[in-house]
């Protein structure tokens, strides 16, 4: 009677997630619809140049972003070209969120600039394309025609995006399937957790599309990518870990309903932890000024609690109803012997024969690693935000040589309009300003908007200086867009960094502290968490630096690789540590430690290799931001999983004995008062 209950119950969670799936599909692939492409979306919450992009509402056109198209010719511009400018200022009337002026020459003759306003909302990059279509389809022969501006980089980063998103996805599973089939190496067995990611990334989706589109979600550019990883990455490893686990009880009990029941019992608590380790560190991003990482937090951790959804539920009915055979052709059967001693039972009885001497050289080399972040740079200029060169970028450059340098992206200044003069004699008079342009009154007529462009790069050292100084000079107006949102851009990455670090330390070691009724055990964790963290900064950077040819670390990278690796690594010394307190239970803790790295070494390794390859995929992005959050997640999932999980973690708790629980309280079976904790003897 149990056993058909139990059969009905299976049967009827694979119809509700039969149910959910075609329900979910729809707003999946709606995802796109909700993504936002207001640049203002993405500023620091509460700084000034976030407070010019909310106010440019009030002027007349509203949110602009400019499309600046830099017609250039060596030799002179001609007649033709100049005919060809103005020909382009009519076709793009019906585009532009306000009257185009007529074409700027430089003084030197040799270029025109046409700024075209455009709207900066959802529509931005469709009309930018608009914008560089029509200028390069009449230009005549020998004139060099590009788009550039806030409007044309947000087309480069657009398409970048457009380009890339679906292959990486498929390059993704492709690559999660190779690592299966050389795990299990089973016709078979490979769908489920496949099946199983794709059906986590199809809820997931649909929430984030209905909390977008319903609920005011904000998602940027890029945050889809970054989801596809984790959800494949993560619901992959939570699938690997509860197959192992069944399998072994599967050699236990002759039904399978109790051996899935046993499995879910013993497996439950640790997936359960690790997907609240992941999602809390992850809703620490809250805490962040960014709007990218504010943003990032709520739409991973539904990923994250997607994925778990369906591997704890769905994946159980599938493996149940499927039955013994669909691990052909190594099908476990009941009163089956355990494999016998394999490479991980190996490595942990030569890791007990020195545990001090392991952990030491373990950590030294970490420290070794580490060394190469000292020399790390930070913050990209706009010309590398991708990896090939964009051509805004190139339109820029170009305007530079001909034009003040600050040109293509003028600062944008607002005060009272009763400052109005004040501000604009205190602007002409600052070093550091090429052109302060005529006052925009807001359409209620109480504030001013001034453009003003300064005369060195936007992206330059210089401009930063001349901005710092005119906000401390002129108290009474509020700068934005260009060199002033680069300059908030940075400070709020600092304090995110200085808010969120801590917080999630804080929150990853009160769920292993629970988890293991411990204090020693999660502090050692954390500890060697951290420190590989900073030995994969320290690796990678040698390889951005000298493979990749980046000048400098994105200023968002430290902290997501932070978030991403502590949380994700935490998880593998989480599933090694609370099997090796189960053995340790049954046996003694020494035979804990090596019995729980021979059972878990090949699943979490399994694991790891699954999570670094679908971070991996990030590499092949060309947004540089991307690559580097790929390649350094990928490098530290590895060092974690192959290094510190396999070989320092089980040399300290060797080497810390009982007192590696402290201060619990169980007794651990068949020890003497050598074996058991100090507070239990």
């Amino acid at each position: 009677m149990l056993l058909s209950r139990k059969r009905l119950l299976t049967w009827a969670v694979l119809s509700a997630w039969v149910v959910i799936t075609i329900l979910a599909a729809p707003a999946a692939s709606r995802l796109p619809d909700v993504v936002e492409a207001d640049s203002s979306a993405e500023l620091p919450r509460g700084a000034q140049s976030t407070r010019v992009a909310e106010l440019t509402s009030r002027f007349p056109g509203g949110e602009i972003a400019p499309g600046i198209i830099a017609y250039v010719r060596p030799s002179g511009i001609t007649p033709a070209d100049r005919a060809e400018a103005e020909a382009d200022r009519r076709a793009l009337a019906p585009v532009a969120a306000a009257t185009i002026a007529p074409p700027q020459p430089s003084r030197d003759g040799k270029a025109l600039m046409l700024t075209v306003p455009l709207a900066d909302d959802d529509t931005l990059t469709d009309r930018a394309g608009t914008l560089r279509d029509t200028s390069r389809a009449g230009a005549p022969p020998g004139l060099e025609v590009r788009l550039t501006g806030p409007a044309g980089a947000a087309l480069d980063v657009g398409d970048a995006f457009e380009r890339i998103d679906r292959p990486v996805l498929l390059i993704t599973i492709l690559v999660v399937t190779a690592v299966l089939l050389l795990t299990y190496r089973s016709p078979l067995l490979w769908l489920l957790p496949i099946v199983n990611a794709a059906i986590a990334l199809q809820v997931a989706g649909a929430v984030v599309y209905l909390l977008g589109e319903h609920a005011g979600l904000y998602v940027a550019d890029g945050m889809s990518t970054i989801l596809n990883a984790l959800v494949f990455g993560i619901s992959t490893d939570y699938a690997l870990l509860l197959l192992a686990r069944y399998r072994e009880e599967l050699r236990r009990h002759p039904d399978r309903h109790r051996a899935m029941a046993a499995a879910l019992r013993r497996a439950a608590a640790p997936i359960a932890a690790s997907a609240a380790t992941v999602s809390l560190g992850l809703l620490c991003l809250l805490a962040a000024d960014m709007g990218f990482n504010y943003a990032l937090g709520p739409v991973a951790a539904i990923g994250v609690l997607g994925g778990l959804a369906v591997v704890m539920s769905l994946l159980p009915a599938l493996l149940v109803v499927l039955g013994r055979w669909i691990f052909w052709p190594r099908i476990p059967r009941y009163g089956d012997t355990p494999p016998a001693r394999g490479a991980w039972d190996r490595i942990g009885h030569r890791i007990a024969a020195r545990p001090r001497l392991v952990w030491i050289g373990g950590l030294a080399v970490l420290g070794a690693l580490s060394t190469a972040a000292l020399g790390i740079s930070t913050g990209l200029d706009r010309a590398d935000f991708l990896t090939t060169t964009p051509s805004s970028t190139i339109g820029e450059r170009l305007l530079a040589e001909h034009y003040p340098g600050g040109q293509g992206r003028p600062l944008q200044v607002i005060s009272e309009r009763s400052d109005t003069a004040s501000v604009t004699t205190a602007l002409q008079n600052s070093t550091g300003v090429a052109r302060v342009g005529d006052p925009s009154p807001s359409e209620d007529g109480r504030l001013a908007r001034l453009d003003v462009v300064l005369a060195d790069p936007p992206d330059s050292d210089a401009a930063e200086n001349t901005v710092r100084a005119l906000r401390q000079r002129i108290p009474d107006a509020t700068f934005g867009g260009s060199t002033a949102s680069e300059i908030d851009l940075a400070d709020a990455q600092s304090h995110d960094r200085r808010a969120v670090i801590p917080l999630v330390l804080g929150v990853v070691l009160l769920i292993l502290m629970v988890l293991l009724r411990a204090l020693v055990a999660p502090l050692l964790v954390v500890g060697t968490v951290v420190a590989s963290y900073f030995a994969a900064l320290g690796a990678s950077w040698l390889l951005f630096r000298y493979a990749f040819g980046f000048p400098a670390l994105d200023a968002q990278v430290a902290l997501m690789g932070f978030l991403f690796m502590v949380a994700l690594g935490v998880d593998y010394n989480l599933f090694l540590v609370s099997r090796v307190r189960e053995e340790a239970r049954r046996t003694d803790h020494r035979s804990g430690v090596l019995r729980g790295l021979a059972v878990t070494g090949g699943v979490i390794s399994s694991a790891g290799l699954v999570l670094a390859a679908t971070f991996g995929t990030l590499a092949v992005m060309p947004v540089t931001m991307m690559v580097q959050i790929g390649v350094l997640v990928s490098l530290g999932v590895l060092l974690d999983t192959f290094f510190v999980r396999s070989i320092i973690v089980p040399a300290l708790a060797l080497d810390a004995g009982p007192r590696f629980w402290w201060p619990a309280r169980y007794h651990i079976a068949g020890t003497g008062d050598s074996e058991r904790p100090p507070s239990a003897r």
